[in-house]
């Protein structure tokens, strides 16, 4: 039964949205970063590779159970960019500002502005974990030039909701949760997690 793990992320956003969601499992949750764990590498094309580089790494050091999520946006404009790149969109330093202005001036002059928030979780138990849980979720919308609200990270200001027009800046966090990619993945995770747990008693 895991009552901790660690978080496959510096990010303080996606640590507040995970101890979140897995507090009513009496799930523990520790960023790397108060660990002394350094960020892996991400070097893959594919957003499930490198969640699992990521968790693998995370697990390795901490001697946890390790979560770890990819995530970004893509613009079907873009033939899916920024993709996997999105948390460097705009090369390093990691900048949210630096990002979304990036996606505005590629964006500029083209009308078709759908696009999709993806996320990818992968759970593993220890470093070596051959049966990894796995869970994806999307969340579709569009991209506007006028940034709206002041929560949410990342693209979310400049995302507009398909179902609501609320960007995810302008979202609660609980309904941001209910909609959103991760909050998708998360609750398909969740439901993964309790399964096993069902079969270890």
């Amino acid at each position: 039964m895991i009552s901790r793990l660690v978080l496959a992320s510096s990010n303080p956003g996606k640590l507040r949205e995970f101890t979140r969601l897995l507090a009513p499992l009496g799930i523990d949750v520790v960023a790397q970063g108060a660990l002394g764990i350094t960020e892996a590498e991400e070097p893959h094309p594919t957003f499930i590779e490198n969640a699992l580089a990521k968790a693998r790494h995370a697990s390795a050091w901490a001697k946890l159970p390790a979560l770890a999520d990819d995530s970004g946006i893509c613009v079907d404009a873009l033939n899916g960019a920024p993709g996997v790149q999105s948390a460097r969109y705009a090369g390093e330093p990691k900048s949210d500002s630096r990002n979304n202005a990036r996606l505005i001036e590629v964006l500029s002059g083209i009308d078709d502005r759908r696009a999709h928030y993806y996320c990818v979780l992968v759970l593993m138990r220890s470093v070596d974990d051959s049966e990894p849980l796995i869970a994806e979720g999307t969340w579709w919308g569009t991209i506007a030039d006028e940034p709206r609200g002041t929560g949410g990270f990342g693209y979310d200001p400049h995302f507009r909701d398909a179902e609501t027009g609320m960007s995810g800046a302008e979202m609660p966090l609980e309904m941001k949760n209910a909609v959103s990619h991760r909050g998708k993945a998360m609750r398909v995770l969740i439901d993964r997690l309790n399964e096993v747990r069902a079969h270890e008693r």
